[in-house]
């Protein structure tokens, strides 16, 4: 007698033809590995998830988050002390989060290969966060482009954001002396699970191209921080509280829409998971 495949426990609602998706149908504190299977699919798939009404505790949401692997300990921003040191608390109330394009903590030699970030407070209005799809970015651009694009590599800077150097601070292949932290990964990289290529430059940490001159990087880079930021390569989410968004940091970037002030408070709970080096 012939078995009927077990049906699929996830409800999957695509937003956009490009990148992001709501989900429904799960309790990310006790998830199986049935389940937890199907979603890597879909994040997998659709680069960002959405998952509302997830009322987690710290321990559920790192529990959570370690099923896809080693968390990250963010070496410059704070933490929720010993008991959660692989948790970042957002919180901001007058617009005083970033919101340059970016992709989180590439200056590392192994960057993250995915957050989760879990709301517990938001504004009223605004605060919304945007994500685009590098592989789209990517797949928009000239085979002519494409090519050259694909043999250099860029240098990532942790001063950008977390001082120390200063945007004209001296590079080093792997290395950094101080607090500093600088690595060069390639333009182009590869996803280690899909085998698709994507762009992996951003206005945050990207100083610049290795090799070039400084004007040739400038004009380089300065075309591709605008290039992703493209409208038809984006989804944009609407918090409320106890929405968890999950995206993978290798082939995506983000940021914060600076338009809440005065309007309440945006307080959040993020969790990453460590990944490999690009190539």
């Amino acid at each position: 007698m012939p078995t009927t495949p077990n049906p699929t426990r996830l409800a999957v609602r695509p937003i956009t033809g490009v990148i992001g998706a709501e989900v429904s149908g799960v309790d990310l504190a006790e998830i199986d590995d049935e389940t937890l299977a199907e979603l890597h699919d879909a994040w997998l798939a659709h680069l960002v998830l959405f998952i509302r009404n997830q009322d987690l505790s710290p321990e559920q949401h790192v529990a959570f988050a370690r099923r896809f692997g080693t968390l990250h300990i963010h070496p410059f921003a704070p933490n929720l002390g010993p008991e959660f040191p692989e948790i970042i608390p957002l919180d901001t109330s007058n617009n005083s989060a970033p919101v340059e394009w970016h992709s989180d903590a590439t200056f590392e030699q192994e960057p993250p290969m995915g957050s989760i970030l879990r709301a517990l407070e938001v504004p009223p209005v605004g605060g919304q966060t945007v994500w685009a799809s590098m592989y789209a970015a990517y797949d928009a651009l000239s085979p002519t482009m494409q090519t050259m694009l694909a043999e250099l590599s860029a240098a990532h800077d942790s001063s950008f954001t977390f001082g120390a150097g200063g945007r004209s601070g001296s590079f080093s292949q792997d290395t950094a002396s101080g607090a500093q932290r600088q690595v060069a990964h390639p333009v182009v990289r590869t996803h280690p699970v899909t085998g698709r290529r994507s762009l992996f430059v951003n206005q945050q940490f990207t100083s610049h191209i290795v090799g070039m001159k400084p004007a040739e990087s400038r004009a380089i880079l300065d075309f591709l921080f605008v290039h992703v930021q493209q409208a038809t390569f984006q989804v944009r989410l609407d918090w409320a509280p106890h929405t968890v968004a999950m995206w993978d940091n290798r082939c995506t970037q983000h940021y914060v829409t600076a338009d809440y002030a005065g309007t309440g408070r945006r307080f959040m709970h993020r969790v990453t998971v460590m990944g490999d080096r690009p190539v």
